[in-house]
C-alpha cells in the first residue's frame, strides 16, 4: 500500500467517533443496558422505598430533592439548583453535544395519604399527613437509574449527547412545567422523556384526552369588616361575594359542555361568625380538552368573580397558581418506546404480588381481577377514554417532541389521589414495575442517542403535524410567579413526626423491614 494512501486510512480511522470502533451495535447496547438496569435492582428499590418515606407536598419536597440531586451529583452529574425560582426544582446534566435528551418525574406526593404499604386496607403511618397516593416516589427511582445506565454506556463507548434530569415539582398542583418552560429550560432539548406511575405498562402519541388540560386560579375577594349582629351593615361580606360565585357558576355548569371539569375549595372562609368576613377566598380548577375552550372557561370564572363584587359591593383579585395545556405525545417516539416496552415486557408477579391487588380491589369494592400481565397495545387517541384529570407535561409537549411512559408499578381500579394508591408503592409491586420501566426508558434513549435520523423524524412530526396549525400560547402571564409558598404550613405541621418514619437502607433491605410489615397484610 502507497504510504499516503497508508497515511489517509489511518487519519479516517482517528476521526471516526470512538464508539463506533467498538465491538457493541445498537441491540448489543441494548442487551447490557438491560442487564445493567437488572444489576441496580436494590438500588431503584432502595430509591423508590426512601422517596416514598419522605412524602412531601408540592413545593415542599426537600429531602427529596436534596436525595435525588446528592445521588446525581455523586455519579458526575451536574447539578443547578432552585431553576426558575422554584427552591425544590433543578437540573442535573451530564455528556455535551447533540442530541440532547431530557427526563422528567414527578416528586410531590397527597395530602391526607399516609398509607402503610403493602397492608390492603387503610392504615396510616401517620394519621392525617401526607402520602405517595399517587405514586410519584417511583419516578424518580425509575429515570435516574435510566441516567446512571446510559451515563457508563456513554462513557464506556464515547457515545456523544447531553443527558437531562428534571423533577416534576408540584405536579398535584399543575404548578411548575408552565414555568420551567417560561425560563427556558427547554429550548435546547431534542426529545423529551416523561415517566409517571400506572398500574399499565405502555405510552401513546397523538392529541391526549387524559389527561385534560387546565387553569386553576384563585380568587380574593376583599370586603370590609363589621361586628355581624351589632351593625352589619357596615359590613361588606367577602364570603358572600365567593358563595355568590360559586352558586352562579354551579348554575352555569348546566350549559357547559359535557367534557368540561371544573371544581373549587373555598381556601379562607372568614375568621369567626361575629365578624363580617373582610377577606375571603375561592380557589377554581377550569378543566376542557384544548387551549381555546380552558382560556373560555378562564374568562367565564373571571366573569363570574367580577359580577360577585357587583352583588356584594367588594373587589375581587385573582391568581393564576398553575397551568397544563392537554399534552400532545409525539408519534414517532411513542413507536419507538412501545417496541421497547414490547421488548420488555410486563414484570413476573408474584403470588403474594396478586394476592395484595386482589385484596386491596375486594377492600374497595372493585374486580378482582389483579395485576395486569400484557402490556398495553399503542393505540391513536380517543375522547371516549377521556378520564379528566390533568396534568403539567403538556406545556413541554408543545414545545419539544414528548411522550410520556406508564410503567407498571400499582393496581388496577384504585380510586387515585388516595390512601389506596399507596398500598404498592413501596412493595416489590413497585420495585419490579420500576426496574421494567427504567429497561424500557433506556432503550428508548439509546435509540435516540445512536439513530440521528430519529430525531429528526420526531421534529418532523412535531413541526408538521401537532404544531403546523396551532401554536403554543401560555396560560400563565408574564407577572404569575410559582406559588412556592403553599403547602408550607401543612408539611410543617406533619414534619416532625414524618421523620421518625424515614426510612434507613443502612440498617434495612426494605421500607417494608423498617415498618414490620409481613408482606402481603390482607384482611382475613
Amino acid at each position: 500500500m502507497h504510504r499516503r494512501t497508508q497515511l489517509a486510512v489511518v487519519l479516517v480511522c482517528l476521526c471516526l467517533p470512538l464508539w463506533s470502533q467498538s465491538p457493541s451495535s445498537l441491540e448489543d447496547l441494548k442487551k447490557e443496558a438491560i442487564q445493567e438496569v437488572d444489576r441496580r435492582q436494590a438500588f431503584t428499590q432502595q430509591m423508590v422505598d426512601q422517596i416514598f418515606s419522605y412524602s412531601e407536598l408540592g413545593f415542599q419536597e426537600f429531602e427529596t430533592s436534596r436525595y435525588v440531586t446528592g445521588i446525581l451529583e455523586k455519579n458526575g452529574f451536574t447539578v443547578e439548583r432552585g431553576i426558575a425560582g422554584i427552591p425544590t426544582a433543578w437540573v442535573a446534566t451530564f455528556g455535551s453535544g447533540k442530541p440532547v435528551i431530557d427526563f422528567i418525574a414527578d416528586l410531590d406526593c397527597i395530602p391526607r395519604a399516609s398509607q402503610k404499604p403493602g397492608v390492603a386496607y387503610h392504615d396510616p403511618i401517620v394519621e392525617g399527613a401526607p402520602g405517595h397516593g399517587e405514586g410519584h416516589n417511583a419516578g424518580e427511582a425509575l429515570n435516574v437509574t435510566t441516567a446512571l445506565v446510559l451515563r457508563d454506556l456513554m462513557t464506556k463507548y464515547k457515545i456523544p449527547g447531553t443527558i437531562k434530569v428534571f423533577p416534576g415539582v408540584a405536579e398535584e398542583l399543575v404548578a411548575t412545567k408552565a414555568f420551567l418552560v417560561r425560563a427556558g429550560y427547554f429550548k435546547d432539548a431534542d426529545i423529551v422523556l416523561g415517566a409517571h406511575v400506572y398500574y399499565a405498562f405502555g405510552t401513546e402519541y397523538g392529541q391526549s384526552f387524559s389527561p385534560q388540560g387546565l387553569v386553576s386560579v384563585q380568587y380574593f375577594f376583599h370586603g370590609r369588616a363589621a361586628h355581624a349582629a351589632g351593625a352589619p351593615w357596615e359590613g361588606r361580606s367577602a364570603l358572600d361575594a365567593v358563595e355568590l360565585m360559586d352558586a352562579g357558576w354551579n348554575f352555569r355548569r348546566e350549559h357547559l359542555r359535557l367534557e368540561q371539569r371544573s371544581h373549587y375549595v373555598i381556601i379562607n372562609g372568614g375568621d369567626q361568625p361575629n365578624v363580617v368576613p373582610s377577606e375571603a377566598a375561592v380557589w377554581y380548577y377550569f378543566r376542557e380538552l384544548d387551549y381555546p375552550r380552558i382560556r373560555d372557561l378562564y374568562d367565564l370564572g373571571n366573569t363570574m368573580a367580577q359580577a360577585a363584587t357587583m352583588m356584594t359591593g367588594t373587589a375581587v383579585t385573582h391568581r393564576v397558581v398553575g397551568s397544563a395545556w392537554p399534552p400532545h405525545f409525539n408519534k414517532v417516539i411513542a413507536e419507538v418506546q412501545q417496541r421497547n416496552i414490547e421488548r420488555v415486557g410486563m414484570p413476573a408477579w408474584s403470588d403474594a404480588d396478586q394476592a395484595l391487588a386482589k385484596a386491596l380491589q375486594k377492600e374497595l369494592g372493585q374486580p378482582l381481577d389483579g395485576l395486569r400481565t400484557a402490556v398495553n397495545a399503542l393505540k391513536p387517541p380517543d375522547p371516549a377514554r377521556e378520564e379528566g384529570g390533568s396534568d403539567d407535561i403538556g406545556d413541554i409537549s408543545w414545545n419539544v417532541p414528548t411522550v410520556y411512559l406508564k410503567y407498571p408499578a400499582n393496581i388496577p381500579h384504585t380510586p387515585g389521589h388516595s390512601w389506596a394508591d399507596g398500598v404498592a408503592m413501596a412493595t416489590p409491586i413497585a420495585h419490579k414495575g420500576t426496574t421494567a420501566g427504567a429497561k424500557a426508558q433506556t432503550l428508548t434513549a439509546l435509540d435516540f442517542l445512536m439513530t440521528p435520523d430519529l430525531v429528526k423524524q420526531a421534529w418532523d412530526y412535531f413541526n408538521q403535524v401537532q404544531t403546523r396549525d396551532l401554536k403554543y400560547t401560555p396560560l400563565i402571564a408574564p407577572e404569575d410567579q410559582p406559588a412556592i409558598e403553599l403547602n408550607k404550613e401543612k408539611m410543617a405541621k406533619f414534619l416532625p413526626e414524618l421523620k421518625k418514619y424515614y426510612y434507613d437502607p443502612a440498617k434495612y433491605k426494605t421500607y417494608l423491614d423498617q415498618l414490620g410489615i409481613q408482606y402481603p397484610t390482607v384482611k382475613k
